[in-house]
């Protein structure tokens, strides 16, 4: 394999694809050379959190760090504990330090990141590999540690989106991110803008990502095992992806970074899920569903790594559940004429649960799509031409709003909720 941090042989510079990779027609690897060094990252990190998230509901329990049930959006019968989040990031973290440990001349890449930290060269940082995983392991606690601040003391929404940006920011501070406009350029056929336009509006499309994923995912974390389990599917159809594009061998460093986070989220996510099934024993709160947010937001910006939009638009149909599920909430509260935050039962998995379906039957079936919705995203941007892969992904999303209309689910409730009822979880 060619060792993470350093391009391949005979590539160009960071972020730009090679001549002789554009006329291969066979990759480099297979993706059991990709996995080789780098599967046991997924192994520490479910074992950690395996581990950790019984310890983290012993302790919430005690310090009586529990979600209450009330008469609407929280309609478990007892206090549930909470800081199951937590219990995700450690592992997470645990599978990054694990990916850090097995790089090549691991060495020699710390002392040239020091070298580049005592010169002040910043844009050397941002293109050095353990800069990159050291800045998404910081963005990644300040997420969590968000989340958690909801979880025990209930901060206001903007507060959230405020720490949002805040995560965003050192993303992008760490060298991911700040090039999102060329994609979106090269997509269109368009020339590369000039530096002074085209920064400050990567940064701002990196934000608004980051936000967007991070309300997403804070949203669809509404019955047990839910959150959990389909970004979990999320990740692996990310992974399925970051493999995919590692065995081309094109941009060296960044190809094993989105295959090691995705193995590392995984692992933190899976670990989790066995304690969070229906009958759930512990929740992972807004720590644990802001966190999947900005780990999908991060892995959709290192797609864009490739400089087209094809595998940017792969990992949106991968994500495309939680997207339908928080469009189908906003659409219905706007038609009903209520603020997008006010809390009610507008999203697809309470309707279901609401028509007669078990909470079990509506998680099952919500593993179900996210599973076909991976397989959709991943196969399409494999195996068919852009173009084709974007009308499928577009027939694919009329069919299924045009099935909610036919079924009901769009038109808005008739009695508002209490308003004094504020669910932004």
């Amino acid at each position: 394999m060619v060792p993470a941090g350093r391009a391949p042989p005979g590539d160009a510079a960071p972020g730009e694809v090679p001549v002789q990779m554009v006329t291969a027609v066979q990759p480099r690897f297979t993706p059991i050379e990709v996995l080789d060094d780098l599967w046991w990252i997924g192994l520490v990190a479910l074992g950690v959190s395996l581990v950790l998230t019984p310890v983290v509901r012993l302790i919430a329990y005690r310090t009586k760090i529990v979600d209450r049930p009330d008469d609407l959006l929280k309609p478990h019968g007892r206090p549930i504990a909470y800081l199951g989040g937590l219990a995700m990031c450690v592992g997470l973290l645990a599978g990054l330090a694990a990916y850090l440990a097995v790089l090549p001349d691991a060495g020699a890449e710390w002392s040239a990141l020091a070298g580049s930290l005592s010169r002040g060269d910043l844009r050397a940082l941002q293109d050095h590999v353990i800069w990159k995983t050291l800045a998404f392991a910081v963005a990644s606690v300040l997420i969590t540690l968000v989340g958690l601040a909801d979880d025990l003391c209930d901060i206001r929404p903007r507060m959230k989106v405020y720490g949002q940006v805040g995560a965003a920011v050192v993303l992008l501070f760490g060298g991911i991110g700040h090039t999102l406009v060329t994609v979106f350029a090269s997509s269109l056929r368009l020339p590369n803008p000039p530096m002074w336009i085209g920064f400050p509006v990567s940064c701002a499309v990196c934000v608004m990502m980051v936000v967007a994923t991070c309300n997403a995912t804070n949203l669809l974390d509404g019955l047990d095992g839910l959150c959990g389990g389909v970004t979990g599917i999320v990740a692996l159809g990310f992974l399925a992806l970051a493999v995919s594009l590692a065995q081309w061998g094109r941009l060296g460093y960044t190809d094993h970074l989105r295959v090691a986070i995705c193995l590392a989220m995984a692992g933190g996510v899976l670990g989790f899920l066995p304690y969070n099934i229906p009958p759930a024993s512990i929740f992972m709160g807004d720590a644990g569903s802001m966190l999947l947010g900005f780990f999908v937001a991060t892995m959709m910006v290192l797609f864009c790594a490739e400089g087209t939009g094809r595998w940017l638009v792969a990992s949106v149909a991968v994500f495309a559940l939680p997207i339908l599920d928080t469009a189908l909430a906003v659409v219905r509260r706007l038609l009903a004429g209520r603020s997008i935050f006010a809390g009610d039962r507008s999203h697809l998995y309470d309707q279901l649960v609401d028509r007669g379906m078990s909470v079990k039957q509506v998680v099952v079936l919500f593993y179900i799509l996210s599973v076909l919705a991976a397989v959709i995203g991943v196969s399409a941007a494999v195996w068919l031409r852009a173009r084709y892969a974007v009308a499928l992904y577009a027939v694919s999303l009329v069919v299924i709003w045009i099935v909610f209309h036919k079924k009901g689910m769009i038109r808005p409730d008739k009695a508002p909720p209490d308003p004094g009822i504020d669910a932004t979880s």
